[in-house]
């Protein structure tokens, strides 16, 4: 569980800085407002130290599993229901950028609630 949060942890990060300092011309690429994604950037960084946290932990709390995972889905949920409803308007690359980043986003939850549930089963 430790390693599949570290490397969540690191995705957000790295997601979270390109979008703080690379919100403008994103932004101008993909149609995606950049005030949004400026701020979707500063979110991921104390969600990334929260992470962390339990990366250095015996065994990771199921609350705290259940936070990460809840946190994941309405991060993909937001993803695609923003352009969906018509909120955000973004053209063909900003499409793949939301919808890219919702998939890996989608995939770390499914494996975070994997994990929990083997140690669940174990303990």
């Amino acid at each position: 569980m430790q390693t599949i949060l570290a490397v969540d942890a690191a995705t957000c990060v790295a997601l979270g800085m390109l979008l703080v300092f690379a919100s403008g011309p994103i932004s101008v690429i993909t149609a995606i407002p950049g005030s949004l994604l400026f701020f979707a950037g500063l979110l991921l960084l104390p969600i990334a130290v929260f992470m962390v946290i339990f990366t250095q932990t015996a065994t990771v709390p199921a609350w705290a599993v259940q936070v990460i995972v809840a946190g994941n889905v309405l991060w993909v949920l937001g993803s695609t229901i923003l352009p969906v409803t018509g909120l955000i308007a973004p053209n063909g690359l900003g499409w793949l950028f939301l919808l890219g980043q919702a998939a890996v986003v989608a995939l770390f939850a499914g494996l975070e609630w994997a994990a929990r549930q083997q140690s669940a089963a174990v303990a």
